[in-house]
């Protein structure tokens, strides 16, 4: 009897701090997004003294990818760097734009929300998806 109150016992355990460890995870990557957000947007006006609107979204879109998987892959996920996730990553990127491009024609065409609101809702909604494959990614061997 002991022996099962045990064994219950560190199950909980096990399941608590599984749930604590995708808590901390998804709290990092929040962080991670408001920094990746600050250094894309910060990369976009100091390119805009050297380059056109264009140009300079187009680099800042590049490097924004990078600080997000290097962010993600020793900060939030804590895995080592490694070519074949590095070069996986950018797909978290079309997954993204895919999915938030449907999730903003529904909520645009068929939910009749402002445009000019539904890009945030979007970005809220595709978070979930975007953590899951970037940690499938990055944790990928």
């Amino acid at each position: 009897m002991l022996h099962d109150s045990l064994k219950v016992t560190l199950s909980n355990l096990r399941r608590l701090s599984s749930n604590h460890a995708w808590a901390g995870e998804m709290l990092r990557f929040l962080v991670g997004g408001i920094l990746n957000v600050a250094v894309g947007y910060g990369s976009y006006l100091i390119l805009l003294q050297w380059f056109r609107y264009e140009v300079a979204y187009a680099i800042a879109y590049v490097l924004g990818i990078v600080v997000s998987y290097v962010f993600a892959a020793l900060y939030v996920f804590r895995q080592p760097m490694r070519w074949h996730s590095a070069l996986r990553y950018p797909l978290v990127y079309l997954l993204q734009f895919l999915l938030g491009l449907s999730l903003l024609r529904i909520l645009v065409e068929l939910v009749h929300m402002p445009q000019q609101f539904a890009p945030l809702a979007v970005a809220v909604l595709t978070l979930p998806a975007t953590f899951l494959a970037s940690r499938t990614i990055i944790r990928m061997n």
